[in-house]
């Protein structure tokens, strides 16, 4: 299982950096939405949707907002709707801490609305970086942290993990490994810095939303941890072999990125 999950993100990993740095922001719009649409195949699942048709009919409804996005992407309020993404993240919060207590977010139709408030941002907030100035070290940044506060936790719960973090959401998961996962966003946000030659101020705000920006990338990974647990099943689907599914890969990101986006308008910029 290991050596497949390893072989499968040797090929994940370049083709997300490719897409990154290789495409032109005309065809990096038309990458994302492939991204997207996967996820909204694999969420309409999580939100009890289990027939094709009706998978395809939520996956028809994204694929319109998607649409209606790259017609008036200019005008739409950016800054509106991250902060508002931002606000159901706060939510999905307290969701994860009263998970099981509180059920009222699972009706079919509310987990399918919810997939509309985690995906759409998520598109938004990589167009966005995509197309501002060192757009694609931004998003490679993104990625490290994300990636940093995965492996930082994995290695240090396993080596010092005690406490559970959230044993009714995911039980593997230890307040240890959170620490771990945060220490190593901090020394990447360190690092970046360094690159960046930032003045003393940036680097301490960049700490800031590096340790934000790992903190809610956790809670995106362990709210879908909720919807799957809720769902009775393991994966999102079984479409990467030894990772699960698209938005088993994305989850975190799709937390991540509209704090991202707005630290790094307001905090770096």
């Amino acid at each position: 299982m290991l050596k497949q999950r390893i072989l499968t993100a040797l090929v994940l990993a370049p083709l997300a950096l490719l897409g990154v740095f290789a495409l032109p922001l005309s065809s990096f719009l038309y990458f994302m939405d492939v991204v997207i649409l996967l996820g909204a195949w694999e969420w309409a699942n999580l939100s009890g949707y289990q027939s094709r048709i009706q998978r395809f009919m939520y996956v028809g409804l994204m694929a319109t907002i998607l649409a209606g996005l790259h017609l008036f992407y200019t005008s739409i309020p950016v800054e509106l709707i991250l902060s508002g993404a931002l606000l159901g993240w706060m939510v999905a919060f307290l969701w994860v801490v009263k998970y099981p207590q509180n059920t009222g977010w699972s009706a079919s139709w509310k987990r399918a609305l919810v997939g509309l408030v985690v995906l759409v941002p998520s598109w938004i907030s990589f167009v966005g970086l995509k197309g501002s100035e060192n757009g694609e070290m931004l998003i490679f940044l993104l990625f490290l942290l994300v990636w940093g506060a995965d492996v930082g936790a994995y290695f240090s719960g396993k080596n010092f993990g005690r406490v559970k973090l959230a044993p009714s959401v995911s039980p593997g998961k230890t307040r240890e490994g959170l620490y771990g996962g945060l220490v190593a966003c901090v020394f990447i946000a360190l690092g970046f810095a360094l690159y960046s030659d930032f003045e003393v101020l940036q680097v301490m705000l960049l700490v800031v939303l590096a340790t934000a920006t790992g903190l809610i990338s956790v809670l995106g990974d362990l709210f879908e941890s909720m919807l799957k647990r809720h769902r009775g099943i393991k994966d999102s689907s079984q479409l990467l072999p030894g990772h699960g599914g698209v938005l088993d890969r994305i989850d975190s990101l799709t937390a991540a990125s509209p704090l991202f986006v707005l630290g790094m308008q307001y905090l770096i910029v």
